[in-house]
C-alpha cells in the first residue's frame, strides 16, 4: 500500500507547473490577448503556482508566423512585456520541441526572462534531446525534459534513454502520456522506473497528464504517491484534445500551504469560461476517449471536434479499423 503521508504531507520539493498557453495554446493556434496573459500570469502568482509554461520556442523558418499567435514562438520581448523584470518567485518556462526549434533563438539567460528550457522528445530523437540540453545549460537555464509517447515506447528502449538522459545535465526527466492511455497501475510502473533512474543521477521527476480517459487528474495524484515532484496543470484543463489535469484540481489536492485555489477559481470563472463562450473548444468527449483506450495520437479526434461530427459510431469503426 502506498504510504498515506505520501498523498496527504506537505511536500516542500512539489513543483506546479501551469501548461495553459503551451498546451492550450494548441487548440486555439495560440492566440491568446496580451488580456489574457498577463491575467493568467497574475492568477498563477496569486495561486503560488511554481512555473508558467509560456508556450514553444518554434523555428520560424519552420512554421509561418502569420498562422500562429506569438505564443508558439515566445519571443523574448513578448514575455517581457507581461512580467517584466519578473521580481517574484513564479519561473517562466517554454518548450523546445527536438527539430522544430533553433538552438539560436534561445539566448543566454542572463539577458532573457526565460528561467527554464522544457526540452520535448520522443524515444528516437534522444541524441538531439541531449543536444539541446546541453546547450540550454550552457546557456544558464534549468532544463526538463519531456519524453513524449511513452505508452508506444518498448521498455528497454525507455530505460536505455533515461540512462542517456540521466548521464546529462537535464533537471527533470517527465513522464508524459500523450495519449491519455494510461491508467494508475501503469503511471505507478512508470514512476518506479523514473525515480529509480533520477535517484541514480540525482534528478526530479514530473508528470505531464492527458484527460482522454478523464483519468488526467487521478493519475496525476497517482504519481504524487509515487514521489513524483514536478506536476503539470492547466486552468479548466485547457489542453490539445482532451485536454490535461485541471489546475484548479490540483491545487485544491495539494496539502501545501503556498497554493491557494482560489486564485484560480477567480481564473476559470471570468476567463476560461470567456474561451468557451467564444467557441474555442477542449476536453474529454467520446472521440478522444476512443483514441486513448486504442492508445493512439489524438489527431483524428481532434479533426472529429472541428468538422464538428456527432456519428460517434461510426468514429469508432474508423479508429479499429486502423489498429
Amino acid at each position: 500500500m502506498k504510504e498515506i503521508s505520501n498523498l496527504i504531507a506537505y511536500r516542500p520539493d512539489v513543483k506546479v507547473v501551469d501548461a495553459t498557453l503551451r498546451d492550450g495554446g494548441l487548440v486555439n493556434n495560440f492566440y491568446f490577448t496580451d488580456e489574457f496573459v498577463k491575467a493568467l500570469y497574475l492568477a498563477n502568482l496569486r495561486a503560488g503556482v511554481d512555473y508558467m509554461e509560456f508556450g514553444y520556442k518554434a523555428s520560424t523558418e519552420m512554421f509561418d508566423v502569420d498562422k500562429f499567435g506569438k505564443w508558439k514562438f515566445s519571443r523574448d520581448e513578448d514575455i517581457r512585456k507581461i512580467v517584466g523584470d519578473n521580481a517574484t518567485d513564479l519561473k517562466v518556462s517554454v518548450m523546445a520541441d527536438v527539430g522544430r526549434c533553433e538552438k539560436s533563438d534561445i539566448i543566454d539567460r542572463a539577458d532573457s526572462p526565460i528561467d527554464m528550457i522544457r526540452v520535448a522528445t520522443y524515444v528516437n530523437t534522444i541524441p538531439g534531446a541531449v543536444d539541446l540540453i546541453e546547450d540550454a545549460k550552457s546557456k544558464g537555464y534549468e532544463v526538463c525534459c519531456n519524453i513524449m509517447a511513452i505508452s508506444h515506447s518498448l521498455e528497454g528502449e525507455l530505460r536505455a534513454a533515461l540512462e542517456i538522459l540521466g548521464q546529462s545535465p537535464v533537471d527533470v526527466l517527465y513522464i508524459v502520456d500523450s495519449y491519455g492511455a494510461m491508467y494508475p497501475e501503469q503511471i505507478a510502473r512508470f514512476a518506479d522506473m523514473y525515480t529509480e533512474v533520477a535517484a541514480k543521477y540525482g534528478k526530479k521527476v514530473g508528470i505531464h497528464a492527458h484527460n482522454n480517459q478523464q483519468l488526467a487528474f487521478a493519475n496525476t495524484i497517482e504519481a504524487v504517491g509515487d514521489g513524483v515532484d514536478w506536476l503539470d496543470a492547466t486552468y479548466a484543463s485547457m489542453g490539445r484534445g482532451a485536454g490535461n489535469c485541471a489546475m484548479e484540481l490540483l491545487l485544491g489536492f495539494l496539502r501545501n500551504p503556498k497554493y491557494n485555489i482560489y486564485p484560480a477559481v477567480q481564473f476559470v470563472d471570468k476567463y476560461m469560461t470567456q474561451l468557451r463562450e467564444e467557441g474555442v473548444v477542449w476536453g474529454y468527449d467520446l472521440q478522444y476517449l476512443m483514441t486513448g483506450l486504442l492508445n493512439q495520437h489524438p489527431r483524428a479526434a481532434i479533426q472529429f471536434t472541428k468538422e464538428k461530427r456527432s456519428d460517434y459510431t461510426e468514429f469508432y469503426r474508423e479508429m479499429v479499423s486502423q489498429e
